[in-house]
């Protein structure tokens, strides 16, 4: 009787552990699907946004229509459980953290070293918002932008007096008009944009991508546009104040920069032309020096146009009050880096001189060597980050140039890049790119639920922080707007020139410092998984702060990010005078990744609430 029982007994105790490591393992599966799936991150604030209604892409409770192109308008800030963040004194309303003038002048002069990025360290770096000046307005919408500006988004009149007999900008009453004109262009930008075009081909999307050094308030590039050509303006932040603001409240891509002593933050074989219209850059002098910079972001076949002194010395060096030899001398140092480049040159008339870059870079190579030439030796041509600039030559041999020829924009936009094509880019196959442009297509598409205003003309200039391949850009892709494409320094991937390719233009860029544009020159913000990179590599803060300078008053910013991150950055921009709502991804709840849209207020100087 005994070992019957104790048998049953041990059935018994054996079918109880089986059900218990039946259930733990259940148990155990559903905690793993329970993690993976997103849920008991901190995402009850998307939960409950999913819950309130059918379509979880439309956000009833946010305002995206600006109030003030006039008069100021109003958007709660309920949410905010923050210590607010204070506005900084009103003398810092066109901060610009890394081309501070103070902070510039402490700096060499030589070869405009002083004029560069110089970042302020930890200890001077300011943590309060950069105040709008009174009187801020919405700028006008495309095309009437890029004729008038309102006086009160930039109150500086110094280029209507020095400037005033080269058409540049006029004062008419509270608007700065525009009439297309230049120190080289006095008849107009389009008319001097006629005259290139007989040269350039410039009407069948062979040329899609413009570099503009030294750009002034970007007239060339702002007439380029409607001819479908995008040109990155450039110039540094100096006497002539407020160029490169005039240029991005018309609408017009720009940043601030300045050729000097380190390298331009463009990859190579960028451009399709390249242009200087009087834009006093010693382009002789250091053997070519600069000269050989615009080389390396230059496409082979692409253009370079020089507009100015010293080209016609002849004829002009008595207008210029210049000595005859002085200009000869200049203009002969140019021809011959010129020919060292292989550029040939195509024409000289009046003041202006083009030359087109080779496309036959085999027998340029072996003509440069047998004449002694330097080759640069880095293997990374696009390696340019705070990098000095060399007295060498970028090679063709490394870079590779197997992917095929560069389709005319538009069709390029959607083409596989020939980087891609030719595997230059480690680890990204063509279908990896096909399915990136598939995923962004849908992306904005899920934006445009959103936020309906984005294809309305509200916002013109835009920025995309982490730019990838350029797929947010593309699929925005619209005659109403551009993208600012950034490539961040630490991405894991080198993707610039793929966007260069696509026919957009961008930049690279330290989100742990300021970037190179003035306060309130960006409508709309796209933060993809931005937070997530630099977790770790610098503070939140700093970047938001950063964001918020750069970003127009009642602008928007799309966050998309893991929602951990997301719930941190809600909580802070709530303190920063937003209006915000967390969201689930398009494909619903069950992701992790979730979209967080902000509106930033109406606020000017001296405000302490919305006004």
């Amino acid at each position: 009787m005994a070992n019957k029982f104790n048998s049953g007994d041990s059935r018994t105790r054996s079918s109880i552990s089986i059900f218990i490591v039946a259930g733990l393992c259940c148990f155990f599966y559903l905690l793993g699907a329970w993690q993976r799936s997103g849920f008991g991150k901190g995402d009850s604030i998307a939960l409950e946004m999913t819950k309130s209604g059918e379509n979880c892409n439309i956000l009833p409770n946010l305002n995206f229509e600006t109030h003030h192109a006039g008069e100021a308008g109003i958007i709660d800030d309920s949410n905010s459980q923050v210590t607010a963040y204070k506005p900084c004194d009103s003398q810092f309303t066109d901060y610009t953290p890394c081309q501070d003038q103070r902070r510039a002048m402490t700096f060499p002069r030589e070869n405009m070293n002083y004029r560069e990025r110089h970042c302020p360290p930890e200890g001077e770096k300011l943590h309060c918002l950069i105040p709008a000046p009174k009187g801020y307005v919405t700028p006008f919408p495309w095309p009437k932008s890029r004729d008038y500006v309102p006086y009160a988004n930039a109150p500086y009149k110094s280029l209507t007096v020095e400037k005033a007999i080269q058409n540049w900008v006029q004062y008419e009453g509270n608007v700065f008009r525009f009439p297309g004109g230049g120190t080289q262009f006095p008849q107009g930008a389009d008319k001097y944009i006629d005259q290139l075009a007989s040269v350039i081909p410039i009407a069948n999307g062979t040329v899609r991508t413009a570099l503009d050094t030294g750009c002034g308030v970007a007239s060339w590039g702002a007439y380029l546009w409607k001819r479908n050509v995008i040109a990155m303006s450039f110039a540094p932040r100096d006497s002539h104040e407020a160029q490169v603001q005039f240029a991005l409240e018309r609408g017009v891509p720009a940043v601030i920069g300045v050729l000097g002593t380190i390298k331009m933050p463009y990859p190579s074989r960028a451009f399709d032309m390249a242009h200087c219209s009087r834009c006093l850059i010693p382009w002789g002098v250091n053997d070519g020096l600069y000269m050989k910079e615009v080389d390396r972001v230059l496409r082979p076949g692409g253009y370079w146009v020089l507009s100015g002194p010293p080209i016609n010395w002849k004829t002009n060096y008595k207008s210029w009050q210049r000595p005859k030899e002085e200009l000869e001398e200049e203009q002969r140092k140019i021809e011959e880096a010129a020919k060292r480049l292989c550029w040939k040159k195509k024409t000289e008339y009046g003041e202006t001189a083009i030359w087109q870059k080779t496309m036959d870079t085999n027998s340029c190579r072996a003509t440069q060597e047998n004449s002694g030439e330097t080759f640069c030796k880095s293997q990374d041509p696009d390696d340019v980050w705070y990098k000095k600039m060399e007295q060498c030559i970028t090679s063709y041999n490394s870079v590779n140039t197997d992917g095929g020829e560069l389709k005319p924009f538009p069709e390029r936009l959607n083409a596989v890049p020939p980087r891609i094509a030719s595997g230059s880019v480690p680890g990204v196959s063509i279908e990896a790119f096909l399915e990136d442009n598939k995923q962004w297509k849908k992306h904005v598409n899920a934006y445009r639920k959103i936020n309906k205003l984005i294809d309305s003309g509200r916002y013109r200039n835009i920025m995309d922080m982490n730019a990838g391949f350029g797929g947010f850009a593309a699929a925005l892709q619209s005659p109403k707007l551009w993208v600012m494409n950034v490539v961040p320094t630490i991405a894991k991937q080198n993707t610039l020139g793929v966007i260069y390719e696509r026919g957009l233009i961008g930049i690279y860029h330290d989100w742990c410092e300021g970037f190179s544009t003035y306060p309130r020159t960006y409508d709309l913000i796209h933060a993809n998984g931005v937070f997530s990179l630099y977790k770790n590599k610098c503070d939140f803060e700093d970047i938001l702060l950063e964001m918020d300078r750069i970003l127009r008053p009642e602008g928007a910013i799309i966050f998309r990010d893991e929602v951990d991150v997301l719930v941190k950055v809600k909580r802070m921009i709530g303190a920063m005078r937003y209006d915000s709502k967390m969201m689930d991804h398009e494909d619903g709840p069950l992701v992790p990744e979730k979209i967080l849209v902000a509106v930033k207020q109406y606020w000017v100087g001296n405000s302490t609430s919305a006004q």
